[in-house]
């Protein structure tokens, strides 16, 4: 089993076990289309979560649209 890494999840600190985007926002309970993803500042193209690895340290930021007036 691969050790943990701590990363920054919408500000707050959390370990994580595998360096997969897209494992990390499973594990998150991130599933779906409604969200878009930006590492340290970076969005992240949803084609890309598969391939993009998180590393120790990173700011993860998932955010959602908002509906209002």
């Amino acid at each position: 089993m691969p050790p943990e890494i701590e990363i920054t999840l919408n500000g707050e600190p959390t370990q994580v076990r595998d360096d997969a985007l897209s494992e990390v926002l499973q594990a998150s309970g991130y599933t779906g289309v409604g969200f878009a993803v930006a590492i340290n500042g970076e969005f992240v193209p949803r084609s890309a979560y598969a391939q993009t690895k998180v590393s120790p340290g990173d700011l993860v930021d998932v955010v959602a649209p908002v509906a209002g007036g």
